[in-house]
């Protein structure tokens, strides 16, 4: 019997990431938010590709 954990790709266990949803240039209102929707946005797609090369690290092998 194998009760090893699946690291393949394609494991429930440890998905791979998904990128952040890019709002259309039509959702910024232009009136100078703090933070704006693509500060937001630009924000959540760094913290997307920190955890995708960690996710790639761990299933390079």
């Amino acid at each position: 019997m194998n009760t090893s954990v699946d690291s393949s790709p394609q494991s429930p266990a440890d998905p791979r990431p998904e990128p952040p949803f890019e709002p259309p240039l039509e959702a910024c209102c232009g009136n100078g938010c703090d933070p704006c929707i693509f500060d937001t946005y630009g924000e959540e797609l760094r913290r997307y590709r920190a955890e995708l090369k960690a996710w790639e690290q761990r299933h390079s092998s």
